[in-house]
């Protein structure tokens, strides 16, 4: 991980600070930029988005999905808990903290918005920072690479019907048409030019050139980040500085669905008897989000001065400290895991008998 990439928090607050100040200062311009749109499509932000999203989808090598079969069960975990528990809690955590307990606190014609950016959030699991995590928990590359590519290739086609499904239930109006034009822009055609350039660069000058290319595009993809991240609190200032705690409480669930859905994935794989190198991954994908694209589709969705564009962005802000308190976790239980899931492994090869 990187100086800039280990104070990524430190930045986003500065974001937080310059963004609210300009949009202060200079409104008309905020203005300007935010009716900059096609078909719903603000041009500026998108261009940003794509900064964001491309570069970390150029690291994606779906060959690697040749290599599920060799980790299934860590895999399965994983699928499980990013597809069938993750979104899902994070609706019911929205429901509880934002539309019932702490509703007295927060402005009553952004509850919903709050609610739908936890949604969109918890529905897009990690891409590109899970590579940084894994390796701080010396988690198997392999795994890593081959679960992220699949996780890339399901939310091409679950993203849309899980996050149309929850704000159905949230009760929630769908834009439908939003919601797909968001999943082609920032799913499948990022995808499609990210490997193109990877393939591109990996035919011209090897997996030498690759690295050198990821090395430059990670600086412009945070640079992107947090540029939209600028924009987006010029937007909600008036908000922040009526009701300064928003933010703090928008923090509460998304730190519990965090450490819940890390803590099953690490213990399910745990009673799977799956090697520590696979779980340790396995609890960070399955706990941490695709925040770049969570952003996109909440401001596509529901614009700049929403609450659910203010939801996905107190995800960027918590990431980085709250996941590597993960990691800290999983490296510092790794003699307790191992001793159980030895156990796991030699009650499975009984089970199977002599061959």
């Amino acid at each position: 991980m990187s100086t800039f990439e280990r104070y990524l928090t430190v930045w986003v607050a500065l974001c937080i600070i310059v963004g609210i100040a300009l949009g202060q200062l200079f409104p008309t311009v905020f203005q300007a930029i935010g009716s900059a749109e096609i078909a719903n499509v603000n041009l500026p932000v998108a261009v940003l988005i794509w900064l964001m999203i491309i570069p970390m989808l150029v690291r994606i090598d779906f060959a690697a999905l040749g290599r599920v079969r060799e980790h299934w069960r860590g895999i399965g975990v994983t699928l499980f808990i990013n597809w069938a528990i993750k979104p899902f809690s994070m609706a019911f955590l929205g429901w509880l903290f934002i539309g019932w307990l702490f509703r007295a606190y927060l402005p009553a014609d952004q509850i919903n918005g709050y609610i739908a950016g936890l949604i969109l959030l918890a529905a897009a699991p990690c891409t590109a920072m899970v590579f940084v995590w894994s390796n701080l928990a010396d988690g198997e590359p392999h795994f890593t690479l081959s679960q992220v590519a699949l996780n890339d290739v399901i939310m091409v086609f679950a993203f849309a019907p899980i996050v149309g499904l929850l704000l159905g239930l949230s009760a929630i109006t769908v834009p439908w048409e939003t919601l797909l034009l968001s999943v082609a822009l920032y799913i499948v055609v990022p995808v499609i030019i990210a490997q193109v350039i990877r393939r591109s660069v990996i035919a011209s000058g090897g997996s030498g050139s690759l690295a050198q290319l990821l090395s430059t595009l990670q600086p412009i993809s945070l640079a992107a980040l947090l540029s939209t991240l600028v924009l987006l609190f010029g937007f909600q200032g008036e908000q922040i500085l009526a009701q300064p705690l928003i933010i703090a409480i928008l923090a509460v669930p998304i730190l519990i669905q965090v450490y819940f859905n890390s803590g099953l994935a690490y213990l399910l794989n745990r009673a799977a008897g799956e090697a520590h190198c696979v779980a340790g991954p396995s609890a960070l994908i399955g706990a941490s989000n695709f925040f770049e694209l969570a952003v996109a589709a909440a401001i596509s969705l529901f614009g700049f001065n929403s609450g659910a564009a203010l939801a996905t962005v107190v995800g960027v802000l918590i990431e980085v400290p709250v996941m590597l308190s993960v990691v800290k976790i999983v490296n510092s239980s790794r003699g307790w895991y191992e001793a159980g899931a030895a156990v796991k492994r030699h009650k499975f090869v009984a089970a199977e008998g002599p061959r």
